[in-house]
């Protein structure tokens, strides 16, 4: 085999560590970004947050350089000095951990189902054998307060700890528990719940009885609103099977779901949307916004010792620089991403979710002069406070259906006129999807019924026969 020297010319896009960092921190959340940047402070000694003592924080940027401020026609400071995450920026205030609340612990503080009850068992007058049976039985409740497990398998785990265990002790110590607050604590089903519910109430309390009868023998029926059977099965009249349902709707189907543990998911809107001399503007969230700097001491020290580890301080600076800037670029590029969104939804914010237009993500891409992949990083996970609430940017993109005029309505806004059209509906007689499309295809907007059908299990609304009403 002959050897030889070969010289290929080829092209290739190579990503700079900076622009894949400043990818990176677009895609995160406000949350996740506060946790990347306390890793990038933990690594780096050139980098540190601004000394918050004694300064006052400029007001955060809006959309076009203003600061709010300006919109109202007040002299300000330029965009450049409102901005405060670059070297030279003037210090920010920020909230001392004396002043603020801590919530994580009192959170923490909060005990569980198990605990609780734990501590109404210790205030009972019960043997100790009584005590140990009664916390098997705790020791098998899920999250809702229900009881998995049988009494038999309480019984085989229970009689290889405690001697001479009968399974009638199991149940005595189960009606124990049951006793315990919250009442239906320890039920093996929904009607059982239900029922213990009832029968903790005042005996007095009117219909209590037939409400037991219901939730015991007949929970089936009201279940599939079947109101005239139930009403016979009961032996009731109309008006009194109306109380009697308003009577369970009172109970609490989950009594253990105060006390369990949830994905608590904490929101930090990135920008906050309010009407300012006319126009709604979009303005950087300050609490939300990280303010870096360079520390003074290590970069006078980097200066006067160049010869002496400034190699590694000098390349750690760069490192510095970069952050700074791309955290700036980061926020920077929601707040022109959210102004050109509040620009095409301004309706929405005058009035509500039926006057949403249909919006793409091209289309903003086209305004901001970005591409649409980091319109999608940018609009995920970074949300707007505005005077109707808070929304995640995505929330104001949606698909389009025509319209008999020519033109398109958004899904969003669809969804909130079928919204409408079933809290204003007549309990007795409830739209169905079909009457549904076709009350839509009066006013203009062509969308079939298994569209309908759709939209409302996507808003966890109920078919028509199970929104029937007495």
């Amino acid at each position: 085999m002959k050897h030889s020297l070969q010289l290929k010319l080829s092209q290739h896009l190579t990503l700079t560590p900076q622009v894949q960092q400043s990818i990176r921190l677009l895609q995160l959340s406000t949350v996740e970004l506060n946790q990347e940047l306390e890793r990038y402070l933990a690594e780096n000694p050139l980098l540190e947050r601004a000394d918050l003592a004694g300064d006052e924080p400029a007001p955060p940027p809006v959309a076009g350089g203003e600061s709010p401020a300006e919109a109202e026609g007040e002299a300000t400071p330029s965009h450049e000095d409102a901005i405060t995450f670059g070297e030279e920026s003037g210090a920010g205030a920020r909230r001392t951990d004396e002043d603020r609340d801590d919530f994580t612990q009192i959170a923490a503080a909060e005990p569980t189902l198990q605990e609780a009850l734990i501590r109404q068992l210790q205030l009972t007058a019960l043997s100790e054998r009584d005590k140990r049976l009664a916390l098997l039985v705790i020791a098998h409740l899920d999250g809702d307060g229900y009881l998995g497990a049988s009494l038999d398998e309480l019984h085989a785990t229970g009689a290889a700890e405690i001697d001479d265990l009968e399974i009638e002790e199991v149940g005595i110590a189960l009606r124990q528990v049951q006793n315990l607050e919250p009442a239906g604590v320890g039920a093996r089903d929904l009607s059982e719940c239900l029922a213990l519910q009832l029968r903790a109430l005042d005996p007095a309390t009117p219909h209590r009885d037939k409400a037991l009868a219901l939730v015991t023998h007949h929970l089936d029926l009201l279940a599939s609103r079947d109101f005239a059977r139930l009403r016979r099965a009961l032996g009731v009249s109309e008006d009194e099977l109306r109380e009697i349902r308003a009577l369970v709707l009172t109970l609490d189907p989950k009594p253990g779901r105060a006390w369990s543990e949830g994905d608590v998911r904490y929101v930090v809107p990135d920008v906050t949307v309010r009407k300012l001399g006319g126009r709604w503007l979009a303005q950087l969230n300050r609490d939300a916004m990280p303010r870096l700097r360079i520390n003074k001491m290590y970069a006078d020290l980097l200066q006067a010792s160049r010869d002496n580890g400034g190699r590694n301080l000098s390349g750690q600076l760069q490192e510095a620089r970069w952050l700074i800037k791309n955290v700036q670029q980061r926020f920077d590029t929601i707040l022109r991403v959210t102004q050109a969104i509040v620009d095409r939804q301004r309706n929405f914010f005058e009035h509500g979710e039926v006057a949403m237009r249909p919006l793409v993500l091209r289309e903003i891409a086209e305004a901001v002069g970005l591409h649409e992949s980091t319109i999608s990083r940018v609009t995920t996970q970074k949300y707007m406070l505005t005077t109707r609430g808070i929304f995640e940017l995505k929330y104001f993109f949606g698909s389009h259906v025509a319209t008999d005029t020519g033109g398109a309505c958004s899904s969003t806004a669809i969804r909130a006129l079928i919204k409408q059209l079933v809290a204003a509906e007549d309990g007795r007689k409830p739209l169905s999807d079909h009457r549904i499309s076709d009350i839509l295809a009066q006013q203009g907007i062509q969308v079939a019924r298994r569209t309908v059908a759709k939209y409302r299990e996507a808003m966890h609304i109920q078919p028509a026969n199970m929104r029937k009403s007495i």
